[in-house]
């Protein structure tokens, strides 16, 4: 068994490494059964794992201390490598869930670029772009009930589900606040465009007054 290394300095934060550490924290395994342990808990609406993924992620954790790993000798198969927690790994996941989730500054979707967009054409073009999204949605919507329907027994997967109607269903009242404001300027008028420019002009000459 290879021997525990030192945490390295930069400790592991990315949540795809600690749901590794949760699973490993039950006890030994390797990148295939890892793969799947997480798929089958977490339930269709996250997606596949990548098994390169995988390894990349049982890679760095191995690099930074979270992890240790053996061989194990298959007569028909490729020698298989056997992961194990480690009491750094432990640490660092009993650290992280003990640390509130927070979520990046600032608020960046594709729609939002839209409606940027379709402002340059007029009001109608904004109503239009929200009623092909709000359709999209609402399909979408459909998809996820049936879903939970089908998975209401599985209760990480289930809850996955509900987390992914909600945003959609936030997706949908954004959709039709837009649309409600459709007619609005989408800029201040101060940030118009040209504006910007006539008040440095106008700047400009109020500093040679002053002069």
């Amino acid at each position: 068994m290879s021997m525990e290394r030192p945490v390295h300095p930069y400790s592991v934060r990315v949540p795809l490494q600690h749901a590794v550490l949760a699973l490993l924290a039950d006890g030994p395994s390797y990148g295939y059964e890892l793969k799947a342990n997480f798929e089958k808990a977490v339930g269709p609406q996250w997606g596949g794992l990548n098994i390169g993924h995988v390894y990349q992620i049982l890679d760095r954790l191995h690099r930074d201390g979270m992890v240790s790993s053996h061989t194990v000798p298959q007569d028909s198969r490729p020698d298989r490598t056997v992961y194990l927690i480690t009491s750094a790994g432990r640490s660092d996941l009993d650290e992280w869930l003990a640390t509130p989730t927070t979520r990046t500054s600032g608020y960046r979707d594709d729609f939002i670029l839209k409606v940027l967009a379709a402002g340059r054409r007029g009001p109608e073009a904004i109503r239009e772009v929200c009623r092909i999204q709000h359709d999209s949605r609402l399909a979408e919507l459909q998809t996820l009930r049936t879903s939970r329907r089908t998975h209401q027994h599985d209760a990480l997967a289930a809850l996955t589900i509900e987390a992914a109607i909600l945003h959609t269903q936030a997706d949908i009242k954004l959709i039709e606040a837009v649309e409600a404001r459709a007619d609005e300027p989408l800029m201040p008028i101060a940030q118009a465009p040209g504006a910007q420019a006539k008040d440095t002009t106008e700047q400009d000459g109020s500093a040679r007054h002053a002069s």
